[in-house]
């Protein structure tokens, strides 16, 4: 029985990235804003599938720069985040070698950092604070790796730059950050707990097809995502310090919703 539902899940996201490659490869081209559309409706289709519910808390900011500032504990987080809005993510430049993985995050028109080019370390931070100069919602998994799902791992304030470089391209002179905590609370209408968490985590050491055959044999997973308090970084803002603060609202938020609260 569990192979017809790895053929259903498989069948139906070929047909919808069948269906939705060669418009978005088009728009993006063509620089169209339906570029920012269509990878949700790839997203909100793979959600479905693999019975993704999300709970949402909070709303997502509605002021514009907005860089949104995530805990990161799997793949399935682009998933479920990809679904929740119109975004596109940094990710790490290995990604885009990544059979299958890397073509999504193309096509999600993904901003990839190469952490060892220091020299080019300006001009990648540059295009990000370009990008959300120009009203595009960026996400940020400041942790620079995947996590248990049970904690938010020590974060790189470094990551924090494309904030700070957006603020003289904004017209109010502001940036807003936003923390959100993505948290894996149910499984089959029951709690998850830190036990069952490794479900869906997926750390450095696991591979991908084993991590997704967990998923997809979970059948129902709920995940609740919070959006906290943004940020504001301006002339003023001291990087550190801010991005030491949106740390502490993450944390917050995802201890309380594990919680239960």
């Amino acid at each position: 029985m569990i192979y017809l539902r790895y053929a259903y899940v498989a069948l139906v996201l070929f047909l919808t990235t069948i269906i939705l490659s060669p418009l978005q490869i088009v728009a993006l081209w063509r620089g169209w804003k339906i570029a920012r559309k269509l990878p949700r409706y790839w997203h909100v289709v793979a959600c479905f599938v693999l019975g993704i519910r999300i709970h949402i808390h909070g709303e997502i900011e509605r002021q514009r720069p907005l860089l949104l500032s995530a805990n990161h504990t799997t793949w399935l987080d682009i998933v479920v985040l990809g679904r929740v809005a119109e975004v596109s993510f940094i990710a790490k430049s290995e990604v885009k070698t990544w059979p299958i993985f890397g073509l999504f995050a193309r096509l999600q028109n993904s901003v990839f950092i190469e952490r060892a080019d220091k020299r080019g370390t300006g001009r990648q931070v540059g295009s990000i604070a370009e990008r959300l100069a120009g009203g595009e919602i960026i996400i940020l998994f400041p942790e620079g790796t995947t996590s248990d799902g049970n904690r938010i791992y020590p974060i790189k304030y470094s990551l924090f730059g494309a904030a700070s470089s957006a603020v003289p391209l904004s017209p109010t002179g502001k940036v807003h950050v936003q923390p959100v905590a993505v948290a894996y609370t149910g499984i089959r209408g029951f709690p998850m707990g830190r036990f069952l968490r490794p479900i869906v985590a997926w750390p450095g050491d696991v591979e991908m097809l084993p991590s997704l055959a967990g998923v997809i044999k979970a059948r129902a997973l709920d995940v609740d995502v919070c959006f906290g308090e943004p940020v504001v970084f301006d002339a003023e803002t001291r990087r550190k310090e801010a991005a030491a603060e949106v740390e502490a609202r993450m944390r917050t938020l995802l201890a309380e919703r594990l919680r239960g609260r």
